[in-house]
């Protein structure tokens, strides 16, 4: 079976990483490397970590301290880089705030990449608070900017229960063929954080690719754990000056004078809304999108 680079980003992860490497630690799949990108080296984590590996017998990985937060975007690259110049077939994308206790998750995932020749492959994934789908599909909203999730905080039920393909998915757990990188390229590290796999996903698309969600597999997802959720004044600005960013990079035409608009206004009306900082935030993300 082919051999798998397993890429995560750390940052301010310590609250989630024992059931992360618990999830790993329970697959019966074992011909990977773990890549832990680390954009908030500190001396707690470094301890974390090898306690952690060393409770749930986790070797084959490596452990890269950047010396500063070099961004979501970047550290995937160079987990991705690594996947790829150590001879690994496939790269697997996963954030450390999801769960996956399934034991042949990982093989499942992999043999059906190998016997079925998919180059992109996704479980469904849900909420891990409430159970509910987070994500059983994609797609884009082109004139709106954006992406959306199929059956995203609705019950499971038999409709989300099918094999299918979609043009988009988050890239938070996704098993992906190295060649597809070749030729849709990494992730634009202009972005950070955020809009990232929305672009990189976006380019993935018009190279012709399809993703193929497996729904019997599935993975918990605890939302927004190191960004402090969508209200923050973080998130608030790279969402919005990221948005814009795609907007201008990848768009054209009627799509592009939509989605633009649309931003704008739904930027307006959150203005309203909002204490004195988060509408700073949005007033520099604007400058900052149509900067970059």
């Amino acid at each position: 079976m082919a051999k798998v680079g397993l890429v995560t980003v750390l940052y301010g992860s310590d609250n989630v990483l024992d059931g992360f490497l618990k999830s790993l630690s329970v697959q019966t799949f074992t011909d990977y490397h773990l890549y832990l990108i680390d954009n908030a080296t500190n001396d707690n984590t470094n301890k974390l970590l090898k306690d952690l590996t060393s409770k749930y017998s986790i070797t084959n990985y490596t452990h890269v301290k950047n010396t500063a937060n070099a961004g979501v975007a970047r550290g995937n690259n160079q987990g991705i880089e690594l996947s790829i110049n150590e001879g690994s077939t496939y790269t697997l994308l996963l954030n450390n705030d999801i769960e996956f206790l399934q034991p042949e998750l990982l093989t499942d995932m992999v043999l059906h990449a190998e016997t079925r020749a998919e180059s992109i492959i996704v479980p469904k994934i849900y909420f891990y608070d409430n159970k509910k789908i987070w994500m059983a599909g994609g797609a884009f909203a082109m004139y709106k900017g954006l992406t959306t999730h199929i059956g995203e905080g609705d019950d499971d039920g038999p409709i989300y229960n099918e094999e299918k393909y979609f043009d988009y998915a988050p890239t938070c757990f996704m098993l992906i063929d190295n060649q597809v990188f070749k030729k849709a390229g990494l992730m634009d590290e202009k972005y950070f954080v955020y809009y990232d796999d929305t672009d990189f996903m976006y380019r993935v698309y018009q190279c012709g690719y399809k993703v193929k969600l497996l729904p019997l597999l599935h993975v918990y997802h605890k939302v927004s754990t190191s960004t402090g959720g969508k209200t923050s004044p973080f998130t608030i600005f790279y969402g919005t000056r990221n948005r814009i960013y795609f907007i201008r990079k990848n768009l054209k035409g009627l799509e592009y004078f939509c989605s633009l608009g649309f931003t704008i206004c739904s930027r307006l009306l959150r203005f309203s809304q909002f204490d004195s900082e988060q509408r700073a935030q949005i007033i520099r993300g604007v400058r900052e999108g149509f900067k970059l």
